[in-house]
């Protein structure tokens, strides 16, 4: 009885300081200003802005869905491209943390069938895009510009009907077909001599996870991350014909300007694939303040926070940025950020973390033709200007 009391005292305080943070003068000008970036009769966005655990903005903005009209919410299921990078590299130091993999060993340990490359390639430099691998290009210099020079080996992949393969939604390969490519894909430069993004690295890693723990990257995952964290909307979309409830459809403008579908049939996971929310991105996000995956929590995510080589991203850059694990951690006016984005048929996405702050700004779009990093410009000064 005294906890019942206790509640119906506590929680219309509960409530109002929740509404002090959705009323307030302030809180109003992002959501104007939100509204005037994405169009409310256009494929749009949902918007995730946290402080502290605290709902700044949490809401949709724009379609979700343009042939039914149905608008964009806060709980619509948005693809995330290459932050989905961050729940790999998660997947496979939770691997090691379990002792089935040890990081600094050769991928072919652990990976059967790959080429002899003829120097070690360590699982952890795959992580931090220095391993020497390339990308699509080598599969395909489809889509690349007429001058574009493909790197030596490119297996230059042919369609059933003879033409360059496509990778996107024009031509097609199984999950288990194209992971067949990736192990014959060779190395573009030596390993650990400078820092080259691959897209094709972190296919590899996902390879990495399946042959060790005999689950595909989407069952590993959902068992060791997202369902201790209560991610209950979060996974890796390797089935090309599943329902996904609550998707955000994808969209482009045509050369006219015209909005058309802009879906992938592309449901190799590793590089991209994850499908998730703003709900559960906000618990990924508090996951990295009150950690619960690992052995010992605490120093799981200090270590996963580490860049995993010396190397900067961009040498030539006064400002160091470095790369760990599926993050991009840097320093600006605001402080540390930590944040990565990402872009795919149907999809841009935008999302940042200010530990000192503990303030996420996060824009999903399933409209390829807005531009997310000028939104989540907008937050930032939105939020920084006091």
């Amino acid at each position: 009885m005294k906890n019942f009391i206790r509640l119906v005292f506590v929680l219309p305080l509960l409530i109002q300081h929740m509404n002090v943070f959705a009323d307030s003068p302030k809180i109003i000008t992002l959501d104007s200003k939100l509204k005037s970036l994405i169009p409310a009769n256009e494929p749009g966005c949902s918007v995730g802005v946290f402080e502290n655990g605290n709902t700044l903005i949490k809401k949709g903005y724009g379609l979700a869905n343009a042939e039914l009209n149905i608008a964009m919410s806060n709980n619509n299921v948005h693809r995330m491209a290459s932050v989905s990078k961050q729940f790999v590299a998660m997947a496979v130091r939770l691997l090691a943390d379990q002792g089935k993999i040890d990081l600094k060993k050769d991928i072919s340990t652990y990976v059967a069938n790959l080429p002899d490359y003829g120097v070690k390639v360590s699982i952890n430099s795959i992580i931090g895009h220095t391993a020497g691998m390339g990308d699509y290009d080598l599969i395909s210099t489809y889509g690349y510009p007429e001058d574009f020079q493909a790197e030596a080996g490119a297996l230059n992949l042919k369609a059933v009907s003879g033409h360059p393969f496509r990778v996107g939604n024009e031509d097609y390969l199984s999950v288990s077909e194209f992971h067949e490519v990736v192990k014959k894909l060779p190395l573009v430069i030596k390993p650990d001599t400078e820092w080259r993004y691959s897209n094709m690295g972190y296919v590899m890693l996902a390879i990495l996870v399946e042959e060790v723990s005999g689950l595909t990257l989407r069952e590993y995952t959902d068992k060791y991350i997202f369902k201790p964290l209560d991610m209950n909307n979060t996974f890796f979309a390797d089935n090309a014909v599943e329902l996904v409830k609550n998707r955000a459809y994808g969209y482009v403008k045509d050369e006219d300007g015209n909005y058309i579908n802009d879906m992938t049939n592309l449901f190799v996971v590793g590089d991209g694939g994850l499908h998730t929310n703003i709900k559960d991105m906000q618990k990924w996000d508090a996951q990295f303040y009150s950690p619960k995956l690992g052995e010992n929590p605490t120093a799981f995510i200090q270590e996963f926070m580490q860049a995993n080589s010396s190397l900067p991203v961009n040498p030539e850059s006064e400002a160091d940025t470095f790369y760990a694990n599926g993050q991009f951690i840097s320093k600006n006016e605001n402080g540390p950020l930590v944040s990565h984005s990402g872009g795919w048929l149907g999809a841009r996405i935008m999302y940042r973390r200010y530990p000192k702050s503990q303030f996420m700004n996060l824009v999903m779009c399933s409209n390829t033709s807005i531009d997310t990093k000028n939104i989540a410009d907008e937050i930032d000064k939105w939020y920084f200007s006091e």
